[in-house]
């Protein structure tokens, strides 16, 4: 197996006559894939982050990047991380190709104009290149600090949150890019409110609440272990029973007997199973439905339920 781009052992944040922000995390990153830590307001993630950037001075634990202990050589390790915080933290007047310029010359990169002139294409800025940070649109100035991550060419990039306040348009244009930039070899850590954007693009995920990571796993295997299925069937004639051969089906009679619900937990896969069955049951004691709404839960809905839980 590849060595982890990133891994944290035991770390901990503890705040003076404060909560502790984050409590014996270990998490192991690949390398290439694009990992989601979702959380509520205040779960630490941001400190996390915080602490992997240099940020958050931890109170215990360790930090490895690229195999080099980072509170021993953190200069080097940290010139190869990139992160797009989520509050902007620039000259308001400065031009968006200065301060992308800057951001690079910051890590002791060479200028290289073809580079900028590349991010900034990459991320419909090249047109506004000489227009004052001031004067763009929100939307927009989440594309500078992307820009600004990327100038000075991360192998590990850290978004908290990047697509906080814009429109929906531009969100799913955003996550194309991030897409785009896991294709050319860089590995993603992404915070997130929009859980949407998290199952759209990640490959595994972390949830963490209160400080613990309650649970790292890849999102497929996830979403078919704590899936649910839930079908709503419309029957032709409404049933005052449910027959005996329903019983133990997971099924409910609403609507007066003219609906039959099928609530199915235990992973996607055997809840899928659990309908067919039903079908075929219905059809064989000739009970006849007139149609079949289908619903499978999101990752929102097993985000929810973890937190509920913990």
């Amino acid at each position: 197996m590849n060595e982890p781009i990133l891994s944290l052992r035991g770390l901990t944040k503890h705040y003076k006559d404060g909560p502790t922000a984050l409590e014996a995390v270990d998490l192991d990153i690949r390398r290439g894939e694009i990992f989601a830590l979702l959380g509520p307001n205040g779960a630490g993630k941001t400190t996390l982050i915080g602490a992997v950037c240099g940020l958050v001075r931890p109170s215990g634990g360790t930090i490895t990047a690229f195999g080099q202990d980072l509170a021993k050589q953190w200069r080097d390790a940290r010139r190869r991380i990139g992160l797009v915080p989520q509050e902007m933290a620039t000259d308001m007047f400065t031009k968006v190709i200065d301060t992308v310029r800057f951001s690079r010359g910051l890590f002791g990169l060479a200028p290289d104009a073809a580079k900028i002139e590349t991010i900034l294409r990459n991320l419909s800025l090249w047109d506004k290149r000489d227009s004052q940070i001031r004067h763009l649109s929100g939307g927009m100035k989440r594309r500078v600090l992307i820009a600004k991550a990327l100038a000075h060419e991360p192998e590990l990039l850290f978004l908290d949150e990047p697509t906080a306040g814009v429109d929906v348009e531009l969100r799913r244009d955003m996550w194309r890019q991030i897409g785009e930039l896991r294709d050319a070899g860089t590995t993603i850590i992404l915070t997130t409110h929009y859980i949407e954007e998290a199952e759209e693009m990640a490959d595994r995920v972390g949830v963490i609440d209160n400080g613990k990571l309650l649970l790292v796993e890849e999102k497929r295997a996830l979403m078919a272990r704590m899936g649910s299925v839930t079908a709503e069937i419309m029957l032709a004639q409404p049933l005052t029973a449910l027959p005996a051969a329903l019983a133990g089906k997971q099924v409910a009679l609403k609507d007066e007997g003219r609906l039959l619900v099928f609530t199915g937990d235990g992973g996607t896969d055997a809840a899928r199973e659990g309908v067919a069955d039903l079908i075929r049951t219905l059809v064989a004691q000739n009970i006849v439905f007139t149609g079949i709404d289908q619903h499978q839960s999101s990752l929102e809905d097993i985000f929810v339920r973890l937190v509920e839980n913990a």
